[in-house]
């Protein structure tokens, strides 16, 4: 359990900026010491790394490779304890790494995490701890990461190995890359280059100020937003890099914003377009009258009014961009979007005015042109940009611009899709302790299914099986439909497993319940824990030793959660003349398996699923890949098997789900799953905001599709409140009756 508080993260910020202030020993200007291997003073710690804490630190002979690492222990005494090493920020990039090793042993009440921070003019920009991640008990060598937003403006770069609590940590192995490229080799730019990067950006303010939004204001700003997206990404000189489209957005909205009448509006941004430069005539190829969604410019046409600016754009269009782009490209292998160059202004929390309109700029933009489902988007996306423009505008505060940008995200209605970064007020608002107590809405009701910590169990007072019908004495159906708008989702199942773990949440220490007991309502009031105190997940899961079991009347169970690639074979094993096998993925897989094990159950090659891909060349257009194929295994598994999949089934999960149904003998057993299939694609929004999308389109061969709808089970089946209470797995018992049918 996670126990560091505040006043100790206090006093490590305090410490490490003041090691900004008085430095430590210098550095090479081409090799920095990250694995601890260079050491002149064996009674020293490796050369250029300092402590700070008041935990022990040493150099030990135990490492990941090479002869040494850094190693910090706990004291009875001390609060934490760091090893660090400084590098001179003389680099420029949008976003920096950290990676390295790390062992830990008997850590608890607190935890080991690799530490990344960047300085300038003697304060933190940015900076990560892995706190969050929670890293404690008993590992060995794992390799970990962070990655921040490279901010510009930086002094110093600080790396290190952090712990709290009590117990052992080693590091090893450190390596940084700012934009992929390794600091070992990448160039130290002079003193004289850096302070153009710093000179050449907006910094804070964007220097835009919108005192009013009349309709007519909107429609003009509206229209703006999709002319900027489309240059964005179709006009050749921005492609190449050659503009800072964010800041010429702010060089030209002043200008815009005075003028008052739609034609001369519309002149101006013909104008601007001039000014960019030339482009050539080249052969573009029109969209594929076989793609699965075709690039919607229908707007040119419905919203511009000037002839020549509607010549203007078509003519871009027909002429655009080709190959590399500067702010899109496609990941190689399945191909989702890659969203590169983009500033999240992190510095800002509540950015200003033009700041805020650039972010509802981007992401319509975005899914615009790259996102595979905009078909299934139910509202009209056309539409969308003037319906937040005036939201985001008149955000009065940080929580207000993170709830406009969510409720927007979840008008996508895709699982992957919600605010990842950058929600610290969001999560303030959400509440900062929680019950001891696990929900799940069962026959459309708030249940308590388990405990979070059992030793809580007789405080709470709550049963499992117990209905939850009021919170602080709102209906729980009303407390749904208030913040469903908060909780984007695919579908239904997946926004309310999402908004189960919420629910009994709060800033206060308590909250009152009326709930059903045996038939009987009664009213209790729940005492509530800092997360830190809670055994909480995510996705609410158990820690099994063992992945896989033989049941009796020789039934195979495998639990994809904790699988790893060695056991496969393992399986494959011991499970080949079982009567069938029950695959159990409601949960995330730890392991990628469809291929490995999924040839286990097919006896010839087997198409199970097809993608769509963007193109970069005609953004907005969307065509099928070729159908991917599992191919057979030596051995084919001649039982039956049974997959079993409910809400917390999700993107690799349901994926898995899909190629183990092109199997011989597969029957699916479940409920709905959270309808987000494919690869995700991070997107940057000014604000420090970070969001994802499905980047790619996945689909059965024929053509059905995945996203929203899920893996749909063969035989549906749910859990009840009387088996809950009874503590019974009924998708379980309904697999093993399958399994024995004759």
């Amino acid at each position: 359990m996670l126990t560091i508080n505040k006043r100790v993260i206090k006093q490590v910020l305090f410490v490490v900026t003041l090691f900004f202030f008085v430095g430590c020993q210098g550095q090479s200007d081409t090799k920095f010491n990250l694995g601890f291997e260079e050491q002149k003073d064996i009674a020293e710690l490796s050369d250029g790394w300092f402590k700070w804490g008041n935990y022990e630190l040493a150099i030990d002979s135990l490492s990941k490779t090479g002869q040494k690492s850094g190693k910090i222990c706990s004291t009875e005494s001390g609060t934490f304890g760091s090893i660090a090493y400084q590098i001179p920020a003389k680099y420029i990039g949008e976003s920096i790494k950290l990676e390295g090793y790390m062992k830990i042993k008997n850590v608890e009440n607190g935890f080991a995490g690799l530490l990344l921070r960047i300085d300038g003019k003697g304060s933190s920009l940015a900076f990560d701890n892995m706190m969050g991640q929670e890293v404690n008990g008993t590992k060995d060598w794992r390799k970990y990461s962070i990655t921040l937003d490279y901010p510009k403006g930086a002094d110093l770069i600080l790396v290190g190995g952090i712990l709290t609590g009590k117990g052992e940590a080693w590091f090893d192995d450190f390596k940084v890359t700012i934009d992929g490229e390794n600091l070992q080799t990448l160039k130290e730019l002079d003193e004289e280059t850096l302070k153009k990067v710093v000179a050449n950006d907006f910094g804070s303010n964007s220097g835009v100020e919108i005192a009013e939004l009349s309709p007519d204001v909107i429609n003009d700003l509206e229209l703006l937003g999709k002319v900027w997206g489309f240059l964005k990404y179709h006009h050749p000189k921005i492609a190449k890099g050659d503009f800072n489209w964010d800041l010429e957005l702010f060089r030209f909205l002043p200008s815009y914003l005075k003028e008052v009448d739609r034609a001369k509006r519309e002149e101006l941004i013909l104008n601007w377009i001039t000014s960019l430069g030339e482009i050539k005539k080249t052969k573009n190829k029109m969209p594929s009258s076989e793609a699965h969604i075709k690039p919607n410019l229908n707007w040119i046409k419905n919203d511009v009014e000037s002839s020549l600016l509607k010549e203007k754009l078509n003519f871009i269009y027909e002429n655009r961009n080709k190959g590399k782009h500067h702010y899109i490209k496609m990941a190689k292998g399945v191909g989702n979007p890659e969203f590169q160059n983009e500033e999240a202004y992190s510095n800002v929390p509540y950015p200003d005015a033009g700041f805020r309109l650039l972010s509802v700029y981007r992401y319509w933009n975005m899914i615009h042109y790259f996102f595979p489902y905009k078909n299934l988007i139910d509202k009209d996306w056309n539409e969308v940009l003037k319906e937040y423009i005036p939201v985001f505008i008149s955000a009065k505060d940080e929580l207000e611009y993170e709830m406009a940008a969510l409720q927007m995200i979840g008008d996508i209605q895709d699982t992957h899709a919600n605010l990842w970064k950058g929600n610290n007020k969001l999560v303030e608002w959400k509440g900062n302790y929680f019950a001891p107590v696990h929900l799940r809405f069962i026959e459309d009701k708030l249940v308590v299914t388990d405990y979070y910590n059992p030793e809580f169990k007789s405080e709470t007072g709550l049963e499992i099986g117990d209905v939850i019908s009021k919170i602080d004495g709102k209906r729980i159906e009303d407390i749904v439909d208030e913040l469903s708008k908060y909780y984007p989702a695919s579908n239904q199942a997946a926004r309310l497993r999402e908004m189960a773990a919420d629910l009994l949440r709060s800033n206060k220490q308590e909250v009152e319940v009326e709930y059903l007991n045996n038939g009987k309502l009664a009213t209790k009031t729940i005492k509530l824990y800092p997360r830190q105190r809670l055994n909480i997940y995510r996705w609410y899961k158990k820690n099994e030793d063992r992945c896989y079991k033989l049941l009796e009347n020789n039934i195979g169970y495998v639990s994809l959660m904790s699988i790893k690639e060695e056991d496969i074979d393992n399986i494959k094993h011991d499970f080949k003349d079982t009567k069938g096998i029950v695959i159990d993925i409601r949960n995330y897989p730890s392991t990628f398996v469809p291929f490995k094990l999924g040839s286990f159950f097919i006896s010839d090659s087997a198409p199970f699923v097809k993608f769509t891909q963007g193109n970069i060349n005609n953004p907005g257009e969307f065509t099928f890949t070729e159908n991917l194929k599992i191919h057979k295994s030596k051995e084919t598994y001649t039982g039956k098997l049974i997959v079993l999949v409910n809400e917390l089934s999700q993107s690799q999960a349901e994926y898995t789900a899909m190629a183990f149904r092109a199997g011989d003998n597969t029957i699916i057993i479940g409920s709905t799953t959270a309808g987000a299939d494919g690869n995700v694609s991070a997107i940057l929004l000014p604000g420090g905001l970070q969001t994802m999308i499905s980047g790619i389109g996945v689909f059965y061969p024929n053509g059905e599709e995945t996203q929203r709808i899920g893996i749909v089970p063969d035989i549906e089946i749910k859990p009840t409140i009387k088996g809950i209470k009874e503590g019974r797995d009924e998708l379980m018992e309904k697999a093993i009756v399958e399994i024995l049918k004759e």
